[in-house]
């Protein structure tokens, strides 16, 4: 349907959606090469534990920049690797942004440490270093920034931060794979740093995630940890012929099966294409959206490329008759899947009740939140889906306009 022939009526109201079907805020793309590769992995000697995970590792390494890259079996569980990896243990502190999914501050809850939230800068909502500084006591050992919707966080800062007060730093880098910093790849730059590979992710393998690192103990620990705190695994010991085998501390089967690595591995050859075509469709929304006065898009430092993970924008209230949840719910009824990204986690229930939240601790990130609209963005979206997006987005807020 093209914008000129949009029907005004809203579909909430009984007229016509934007588009026939619902169009999510994100989704996998598999083609035929990921399933043979899958394929053969299932054809292969190796199920798990097998070559396919070590190929996958040295190439995502390559690909970053890092030279050390561990599977797992989620970006929740990589991120629970890496905060073990770092030390983080009863007592200690881990300061992080509020404005993120869950798992970010929950690993740190893993270690029977302490999450402390630092508020984020409005500009890009990513964590803000002037609040890191003033959250951090005698108990910090980490800080975990997030690199919010694809766009890194401000490192050279996080990292002077940490420099000087013998913090590690572990980003949250899910929804930043291919960013660049300052000309450098994210995965390079942090003393650990976190991806994930669900299907809304720019590669997939179903589930799934990695942690780069540099430092060469940080990448044996992650490998120990991963595999029940074994020091050896079973393809090692095959390989040698023999059986002996010890658990040296306490870990997890976090591990990352060869099926997984082998469509990951091959997810990863179409990258750069993947986020191209991000580019793209983020160019036409900041084209369509940027002068509309009831819509502020995504800001992007100058020293920076996202990776656009999501497209969030945020909605100025104040130039609408309507909340964002009736906006939101408008789009849903023109079959444009948006979504919020994300609830503070400090307003979570389990948050508010286990540590005394009551809303106000963080007001840029709130207010963010009160705004915020995650529009569909994912590299298979067809240039006739990216228009069903703008002309709804035009259509519901000339709807809502004061």
């Amino acid at each position: 349907m093209s914008l000129a022939t949009v029907q005004k009526e809203l579909a909430i109201h009984g007229g016509s959606p934007v588009r026939p079907t619902l169009l999510p805020y994100g989704r996998q793309s598999v083609d035929e090469a990921d399933i043979q590769a899958v394929v053969a992995a299932l054809r292969s000697d190796w199920l798990t534990t097998g070559p396919e995970v070590a190929e996958f590792e040295e190439a995502f390494a390559a690909k970053v920049g890092a030279r050390f890259a561990v599977t797992f079996s989620s970006g929740t569980a990589a991120l629970h690797g890496a905060a073990y990896a770092a030390g983080l243990q009863a007592g200690d502190e881990a300061i992080t942004t509020p404005l993120t999914f869950a798992a970010t501050a929950n690993c740190v809850l893993y270690q029977q440490a302490m999450p402390v939230f630092a508020d984020v800068l409005p500009e890009t909502l990513t964590i803000d270093p002037n609040e890191i500084q003033s959250k951090i006591t005698s108990r910090a050992k980490a800080i975990l920034p997030v690199d919010y919707a694809g766009h890194p966080a401000d490192l050279d800062a996080i990292l002077q931060i940490a420099d000087h007060y013998g913090l590690v730093v572990i980003e949250d880098a899910c929804h930043a794979l291919g960013a660049q910093y300052r000309k450098s790849s994210v995965g390079c730059i942090a003393h650990m740093t976190v991806f994930s590979f669900h299907p809304v992710k720019h590669i997939t393998t179903g589930e799934g995630g990695m942690v780069t690192t540099n430092n060469p103990e940080y990448a044996t620990t992650l490998r120990r940890f991963r595999n029940h705190g074994i020091s050896s695994d079973a393809r090692t010991r095959q390989s040698a012929g023999q059986w002996h085998y010890e658990m040296v501390e306490l870990g997890f089967n976090y591990r990352l099966p060869d099926i997984a690595c082998a469509l990951g591995l091959e997810q990863l050859f179409r990258l750069e294409s993947n986020l191209a075509r991000r580019l793209e469709i983020a160019a036409r929304y900041a084209d369509a959206f940027g002068s509309i006065d009831a819509v502020q898009v995504p800001h992007v430092y100058s020293h920076v490329n996202p990776a656009w993970h999501l497209y969030p924008i945020r909605l100025n209230l104040h130039r609408l008759s309507s909340t964002r949840n009736e906006v939101f719910q408008a789009l849903r009824a023109e079959n444009i899947g948006v979504n919020v990204h994300y609830i503070p986690v400090h307003l979570h229930p389990y948050y508010r009740d286990r540590f005394g939240y009551k809303g106000g601790e963080y007001p840029v990130a709130e207010a963010a939140y009160e705004r915020l609209l995650s529009l569909p963005m994912f590299h298979s979206m067809t240039d006739r889906d990216v228009d069903d997006v703008i002309a709804a987005v035009i259509k519901v807020s000339e709807y809502f306009s004061r």
